[in-house]
């Protein structure tokens, strides 16, 4: 009898124990109407710290910060004449859209992520020779391991999207680089497969069911803050809409939220993932050690555009974050230290614990200007010794003594780089990147 009541006993405590709670139901704002919220003082956050989040946006360049809990509006700033009406670029947050689409093209019987691209785009779509054009799949093009150069000689760049300047480089599947061309031409898989436009399929498939207003333009997907908000809100609800399963495909959603390939682990179909072991950056064939955003939590994804366009999304939180505006920090492609930064802010507000908290001593090092054609500044870092420049492929190409601030790169290719700050030993203190031009 007593092993009964014990037993008992621990069913009634089970759903207050830590990490037992239940979910809090998911709140869908309507297509029209008011959005309902929440105030961050029924949340527990700290308004100090809120209130220096918000200053520190509205100092690097912000236009839009909309913050969700569990689908309720919490944070919604608009700065300068940028209104809650306004409309903004995604940049390349919209690849994770694109991602999306794609999971529904195949669960529509459209399309395979196995088949291959030439089925949609035709032969000679690259110059690539026709056996190693055929290898690269829709998966390739949704993980950047379609082979092809990413840095392709000049007139071409990583966005271009003509034959002449996808060049085959390596067989599809054999290397992660982030690659904005290929990628694009996911529209144009998307739209022959459909037999719609891009933007009649996106309006059809999803932005109509979530209420959901934008518009692709060559390429790029444009919207207000709140229909970033709205897709970062099926996101979290893991493709369901108010009770309807837009993406109903469990597997693919899991496949596009987790690691899509073995080079960079912080990448999915399209999705930048947080808490990995490692990661690659844009532009670098380098492994970092550790979390991609190490301020932010574990289960972070996150659609990151260029000049700091952003939605994040985090599961254990119910939290969908967006941010809109012009570049805060040396913004190269999709990543930048404001990642870092913003979640130091936020979590912040959020744990009520002070801003003192110290940054990562990549933080804590300044590189100016970034990009630069002739020369860049740099700053001292306590107990570094020696500068090092890798180029892409992490070949070194200079050094410095760590003393050294000016530091002259005028005779270096155009391209992208990684400065690091080493201790006596040769052990990496701090790195930043560096785009040359």
């Amino acid at each position: 009898m007593k092993h009964v009541l014990r037993f008992l006993l621990i069913l009634l405590l089970l759903p207050v124990l830590p990490g037992r709670a239940q979910q809090t139901p998911l709140y869908f704002p309507p297509a029209s109407g008011t959005w309902a919220g929440t105030t961050p003082q029924t949340l527990g956050w700290c308004q100090p710290q809120l209130d220096s989040l918000v200053a520190f946006l509205g100092r690097k360049g912000t236009k839009s910060f909309v913050v969700l809990k569990d689908g309720r509006l919490v944070v919604e700033r608009y700065y300068g004449t940028y209104t809650q009406d306004s409309v903004w670029y995604w940049a390349s947050a919209g690849k994770s859209l694109t991602a999306t689409l794609v999971g529904l093209a195949q669960q529509d019987g459209l399309l395979s992520l196995q088949d291959s691209t030439t089925r949609y785009l035709g032969r000679g779509w690259t110059s690539a020779p026709a056996l190693k054009e055929r290898l690269i799949t829709v998966q390739n093009q949704l993980t950047m391991t379609s082979g092809l150069d990413d840095t392709p000689p000049a007139p071409c760049t990583n966005e271009s999207q003509t034959p002449n300047c996808l060049l085959y480089r390596a067989d599809a599947g054999t290397r992660w680089a982030y690659h904005t061309g290929p990628y694009r031409l996911l529209q144009d898989v998307l739209a022959t497969a459909s037999g719609l436009t891009i933007n009649q399929y996106t309006n059809q498939r999803l932005a109509s069911r979530i209420g959901m207003s934008g518009l692709w333009v060559n390429d790029v997907y444009y919207s207000r803050a709140r229909d970033m908000a709205r897709f970062g809100l099926l996101t979290l609800a893991r493709g369901n809409w108010n009770g309807t399963a837009v993406l109903r495909d469990t597997a693919y959603f899991r496949r596009m939220t987790t690691p899509s390939q073995p080079f960079n682990r912080s990448y999915g179909y399209l999705w930048w993932l947080n808490g990995q072991s490692s990661y690659m950056l844009p532009g670098l064939q380098l492994v970092f050690n550790g979390p991609l955003v190490p301020t932010a939590p574990t289960d972070m994804i996150a659609a990151l555009g260029k000049n700091d366009q952003k939605i994040y999304v985090v599961p254990s939180q119910g939290l969908v974050v967006v941010r809109q505006g012009r570049a805060a920090d040396n913004s190269v492609l999709a990543t930048s230290a404001f990642d870092t930064q913003l979640w130091r802010y936020l979590m912040a507000t959020i744990e009520c614990r002070p801003l003192a908290a110290a940054y990562p001593a990549s933080q804590k090092v300044t590189l100016y200007p970034n990009p630069t054609a002739e020369s860049v500044t740099v700053g001292l870092l306590p107990g570094s010794s020696q500068l090092r420049l890798l180029d892409a492929l992490g070949r070194p190409v200079q050094r410095w003594p760590a003393a050294q601030t000016t530091l002259s790169v005028a005779e270096l290719r155009p391209g992208m780089y990684l400065l690091q700050w080493l201790d006596t030993q040769g052990s990496v203190l701090a790195s930043k990147q560096l785009l040359k031009q």
